[in-house]
């Protein structure tokens, strides 16, 4: 874990040894402690320090890239040796773009927190102790993993631009199951935070518990389109996945769901329900992110969705230039604003319907609209007059986010979440219900 004073040195040293025309460095890593624990029993507790550099080298439209986590002095300069040789041999890039100059970054200034990169196994052993007692009393099987630490990134390069931001992680997650022959049960919970005092692991354990044990014994019912109540994971596995298709090159050539007949974007039109928004903040209080994106490009609080009307969307700086727009770098968080509801009362306002816990195995079969196929898993639930009438089997959905978005009945407030698709950055996302949410098969999977 560097500090900007060491990667400052480290990335000015990395420049020293360039001869090419321009030369970027980046230089990330961190320390991260970790527990692993399976069959209700502690497995492997492991703890990694380390730093990767990377150097880019240009010369012209040819551009070359090596790395090394050897900071040493005569690592560093082979590096820039290689990147450089790498760029002599390398084809022209019509798209590559000059390097940004020094910019001006906000600071973030809660994402970071000493007490979380410091906790050690004892802090994590306590975490994951409630699920382990617990699950063993109920003749349980638990399994899981405790994560803290805290991680760094810079970049420089030969044009002056510096860039430094670090940011510390907590995150728990566990799945318990039933013991093999009693019906078949899987729950699954977690908790993401950037301090530790945000992971109960309490909670976490007494959410799994219980949805092991309401999941066992379920019960086949037919596929179709069915009212839905969405847990937060559920939904940022299917919109950040939806995220990354709103890209104004590919709506531009006609390869997005944002893409206009006969050419262009829809940017400023009304896409989703009235009481969707999604934005971007760095300095977010639950949900940091940091004030750069990978390239160097300063990030800033943002709207992609207000009010269902898509108002940005990503842009790279090459098509930025070839359409004379404002580029739009990478946003380093996500967050959906969330309603007052919580998935108690959606449950008890559902007629009929189904509660997922979460998806997995999420595939995209058709890009233009965003079409998804994926499972459920780890708790799936039939609610019939407002309760919870029995578990189910597991079904497989094709839907699509940008349909399920406009047919949302009911939010909660928005959580931060850990799931399968987030992405390298923190993600905020609401519970909902949803109507006409489409099944289409059932799956013996737990």
């Amino acid at each position: 874990m560097l500090s900007e004073q060491d990667a400052k040195r480290i990335i000015e040293k990395a420049l020293s040894y360039a001869s090419a025309e321009s030369t970027v460095v980046s230089l990330g890593g961190g320390a991260t402690g970790d527990t692993r624990f399976a069959v209700n029993t502690v497995t492997t507790s492991g703890f990694r320090d380390q730093a990767t550099l990377t150097v880019t080298s240009s010369y012209g439209l040819r551009s070359g890239n090596s790395n090394t986590d050897t900071l040493t002095d005569d690592s560093i300069a082979r590096t820039v040796k290689a990147a450089e040789a790498i760029a002599r041999l390398s084809p022209e890039d019509p798209e590559t773009m000059p390097l940004l100059g020094p910019q001006t970054y906000a600071p973030v200034t809660n994402g970071w927190d000493e007490a979380t990169v410091k906790a050690g196994p004892e802090w994590r052993s306590k975490i994951a102790s409630a699920v382990l007692t617990g699950a063993q009393s109920k003749n349980l099987v638990a399994a899981g993993f405790v994560q803290n630490g805290g991680g760094f990134q810079a970049i420089g390069n030969s044009k002056g631009l510096f860039a430094y931001g670090r940011g510390s992680n907590a995150n728990y997650s566990t799945t318990v199951r039933t013991v093999i022959g009693t019906g078949g049960g899987s729950g699954w919970a977690a908790a993401e935070g950037n301090t530790i005092g945000e992971v109960d692991g309490a909670s976490v354990a007494a959410r799994a518990i219980q949805k092991a044990e309401l999941s066992a014994n379920a019960v086949a019912i037919e596929p179709g389109k069915y009212t839905v109540i969405l847990e937060p994971v559920a939904v940022a596995d299917l919109v950040t996945f939806m995220f990354f298709f709103a890209n104004t090159r590919t709506a531009d050539e006609g390869r997005s769901f944002l893409s206009r007949k006969g050419g262009g974007n829809r940017k400023g039109e009304k896409f989703f329900g009235d009481q969707v928004s999604i934005y971007t903040d760095p300095n977010d209080r639950v949900s940091p992110g940091f004030a750069f994106s990978g390239d160097g490009q300063p990030t800033r609080k943002m709207d992609f969705v207000r009010n269902g009307v898509v108002t940005n969307m990503l842009t790279g700086r090459y098509w930025a230039r070839k359409t004379n727009s404002e580029p739009t770098p990478f946003p380093t968080n996500l967050i959906m604003e969330g309603g007052k509801s919580s998935v108690d009362e959606m449950v008890a306002s559902t007629e009929r319907g189904i509660l997922v816990t979460r998806f997995w195995y999420i595939r995209l079969v058709d890009a233009q609209s965003v079409l998804l196929t994926g499972l459920t898993r780890d708790g799936t639930f039939l609610v019939e007059k407002g309760k919870i009438k029995s578990a189910i089997k597991n079904f497989r959905f094709n839907e699509s986010p940008v349909i399920m978005l406009n047919n949302v009945a009911a939010m909660s407030p928005s959580a931060r979440v850990t799931g399968s698709n987030g992405g390298n950055f923190s993600v905020m996302m609401p519970g909902l219900k949803v109507d006409n949410f489409t099944f289409t098969s059932l799956s013996d999977a737990v």
